[in-house]
């Protein structure tokens, strides 16, 4: 995962990441989804500790431009898991009353608790990202923002909760072909809408903003990671290869029984 993982302090260049790399796997979804159904089997041992140890949290966060595939990737690695300790949180457009406080008033409470993974579908980084290219908040704010952001996360993984975080990466073309199929897909065109069309246009913008957010708050505590996103297979691969080790690195013990089972007999 080292390839995927940005380095803190370093500056982001997306165009020197190729959105279609499946880092010399071949033969597709075929060939690899042995491989997934592994780290999925895994994934679901793992987090069956983390939920009956109860002493740590998991935060996923995914980003990317509009079709990248946050909604698939969530139903594809996630799949099998207790849903007692998963869950999924977005962020929409803020409310009033979310306006009427900081911008991460609305974030912490849909942090995930002791025991628990939660997957944020778009998150606190719209902040700086549309509220950015929309010209939502003056620079000064946004700017400001990314350190602020860090400070929350720091506080957050001090107190238990491993942070992950992807941008799911697609280049221009793909997006294009995916929402020519969403608009064309009677069961899909629902997702599709016109301020689609409207974010697609500021593509460059919204790029330089990923690349500033990124090279700003990837940090040794919530490290972002660069997703091949073009091949769907290859991107829940990445993903999940991620996640597993990150679980796998806070060497959760088995759960152990509440009392002493060793003289009880079921009759």
């Amino acid at each position: 995962m080292k390839r995927y993982r940005l380095e803190p302090g370093r500056p982001v260049d997306l165009s020197r990441w190729d959105a279609s790399s499946t880092a010399g796997f071949k033969g597709g979804k075929d060939k690899v989804q042995p491989v997934f159904d592994k780290l999925n089997d895994r994934l679901e041992v793992l987090q069956e500790k983390l939920w009956a140890e109860g002493k740590r949290g998991v935060l996923v966060v995914l980003q990317g431009m509009d079709t990248s595939g946050k909604d698939g990737t969530i139903r594809h690695v996630f799949d099998g898991v207790n849903p007692l300790g998963v869950r999924v949180a977005s962020f929409k457009v803020p409310t009033e009353e979310e306006r009427a406080h900081d911008f991460l008033w609305r974030v912490h409470p849909k942090m995930p608790a002791k025991g628990e993974i939660v997957i944020f579908n778009r998150s606190h980084y719209e902040d700086v990202l549309v509220v950015r290219v929309r010209n939502l908040a003056p620079k000064k704010v946004w700017k400001a923002r990314y350190e602020q952001i860090n400070q929350f996360e720091k506080l957050c993984a001090d107190n238990g909760t491993t942070i992950l975080k992807f941008f799911l990466h697609i280049d221009r073309d793909e997006q294009k072909e995916r929402l020519e199929a969403r608009l064309a897909d009677p069961l899909k065109s629902w997702k599709f809408r016109t301020g689609d069309l409207e974010d697609r246009a500021l593509w460059d913008d919204y790029i330089t903003a990923y690349e500033d957010a990124m090279a700003k708050t990837t940090t040794p505590w919530a490290p972002w990671y660069v997703v091949p996103a073009n091949r769907k297979w290859f991107r829940n691969l990445v993903v999940a290869t991620a996640l597993v080790d990150a679980l796998e690195a806070l060497k959760i013990k088995d759960p152990q029984p509440a009392e002493d089972l060793s003289g009880v007999v079921v009759e």
